[in-house]
């Protein structure tokens, strides 16, 4: 079986989901090759694990200072190119489509009746018992339709129904002396650098870490600015008591599987990162802030941290569901995922 992988390039969740999953393709000798979309191919970056992956247009969300742009999406939306990269994309060589949540190799595969297991965490609300905030009736609808698939697998941090899957998480996390009381990751890439900058200043007493698009790696005072690296992301994360993020589902699921707190602020218009926000509250895993709140900060500040969460880190099972290829049985995929885990 040959696979085309199709992974939304848009933030790092979704690439650090295909990281853990090309390394198991690879340990099980399955033929996959990736194509991601969302942001110019110069953008992205540790991409050793794809190979020669290939990279397209597609469609993103324009972000300004923690807030969806629905204007500025629409107008930098470049249709024509999209659908252009929707037909000109040869699947003949393929056997099945796996896809994150990535518009042009799910269409494409439509168009040529390729089989498509789609594998995201959007595809987790497509179930009626994911809690939802934020959502309006053409939530389910947009999101069928922005990455279509034959199977859907959610992934999310608890079983809501069947059709749900536990997120893969790489690394088992620190060993206690290398965890660090005084530091705190900061990961908030939508927000204005300066913003974030002003917001940890009143705060001398504790190191932040903050990882940012925008950043050069310097340092202010107590202030420790960092630009994108993945490995020194999870090195600092490794030792961190705790995460201020957007409501991401990647970062969150790490720090679950670490033990870390976390304090949230998510993304304005984006009902994914509300709902998260909301699914962890429930779950009393998260301090949720809707602006860059400094009473929030400083009482979550004095909160100890949580306990891990046992999510699993091979895919392995699932590599040999999808070979087998009885893609509706996807209650025996979840029972064997989820055990162990709560």
């Amino acid at each position: 079986m040959k696979i085309l992988y199709g992974v939304q390039g848009t933030g790092n969740g979704h690439t650090t989901r295909a990281r853990v999953m090309a390394k198991a393709f690879a340990k099980a000798g399955v033929e996959v090759d990736y194509l991601f979309s969302g942001r110019s191919r110069d953008q992205y970056f540790d991409m050793q694990e794809f190979g020669s992956f290939q990279a397209r247009q597609g469609l993103t969300f324009v972000t300004e200072r923690g807030r969806v742009n629905g204007l500025k999406t629409l107008k930098n939306a470049k249709v024509c190119e999209l659908i252009k990269d929707i037909r000109e994309l040869n699947l003949k060589q393929y056997d099945l489509v796996m896809n994150d949540f990535e518009p042009v190799t799910a269409w494409a595969a439509k168009r040529q009746k390729v089989p498509v297991v789609g594998m995201s965490h959007q595809a987790a609300f497509l179930s009626n018992s994911v809690p939802v905030t934020g959502d309006n009736i053409l939530t389910k609808a947009m999101i069928r339709n922005f990455a279509p698939a034959d199977v859907y697998l959610g992934v999310h941090w608890q079983p809501f129904d069947d059709s749900i899957i536990p997120p893969f998480i790489e690394h088992a996390g620190p060993v206690d002396s290398e965890y660090v009381d005084n530091k705190v990751l900061v990961y908030l890439p939508f927000e204005d650098l300066d913003e974030v900058i002003a917001y940890l200043k009143d705060f001398p007493g504790k190191e932040f870490y903050c990882y940012h698009p925008k950043a050069e790696d310097r340092s202010e005072a107590h202030i420790h600015l960092r630009k994108p690296s993945r490995l020194g992301f999870l090195r600092d994360l490794a030792s961190a008591s705790g995460v201020i993020a957007n409501a991401g589902f990647e970062l969150s699921s790490e720090a679950l599987t670490l033990g870390k707190k976390l304090l949230l602020k998510p993304l304005n218009g984006q009902f994914e990162q509300h709902s998260n926000a909301l699914t962890l509250q429930n779950m009393e895993r998260a301090h949720v802030m809707h602006f860059l709140d400094q009473d929030a900060l400083d009482d979550w500040l004095n909160m100890d941290k949580k306990e891990r969460i046992n999510f699993p880190h091979d895919p392995a099972p699932l590599i040999s569901w999808l070979m087998a290829g009885q893609w509706q049985d996807r209650q025996s995929l979840n029972q064997q995922l989820w055990q162990g885990v709560l």
